[in-house]
């Protein structure tokens, strides 16, 4: 198929959608984390904070839950994001119906910000875990369907 007969394909163009919104929202955690280690004096690397005197340093040199909370939903999302990313382009290929596959994007989408908004906002479980084992449940539907189509031993 041609790329140009793939921008007229409905489902490559909904999979196109939602997967750059849920690409965008991962990119997004970057300067969230960023945020948090300026607004909570966090910092890593000495170079962040060169300049400052030695009792500075050692206060501005540690790790605070609320920058690790947001690190640790960023990397969530890249362990979830990234595969939905990659197996979502191949279940578009195999020419699902339109409806099944906006549900499997949508779906997709939604629990990745349900999740970073539990995650970010510390919200009781199983809020957070049951988001990401949504989009999990997903991502593995989709892998079944282009498994089914594709399967040659």
């Amino acid at each position: 198929m041609k790329m140009a007969h793939l921008m007229e394909d409905e489902v490559f163009l909904a999979y196109s959608t939602y997967a750059t919104i849920v690409i965008l929202k991962m990119l997004l955690m970057a300067p969230m984390t960023a945020y948090f280690r300026i607004t909570r004096g966090a910092f890593v690397n000495e170079e962040d904070v060169a300049g400052k005197s030695e009792e500075e340093k050692k206060k501005m040199l540690r790790l605070n839950p609320d920058v690790e909370r947001v690190r640790r939903c960023h990397l969530n999302d890249l362990e979830n994001i990234v595969p939905f990313v990659v197996v979502g382009l191949l279940y578009a290929l195999t020419g699902p119906d339109l409806s099944s596959a906006l549900l499997h994007f949508r779906v997709f989408a939604a629990s990745r910000i349900c999740h970073t908004i539990a995650y970010v906002g510390a919200l009781p479980q199983p809020s957070r875990g049951l988001s990401c084992i949504v989009g999990w449940v997903v991502t593995s539907c989709m892998a079944y369907r282009v498994l089914s189509v594709t399967l040659h031993l």
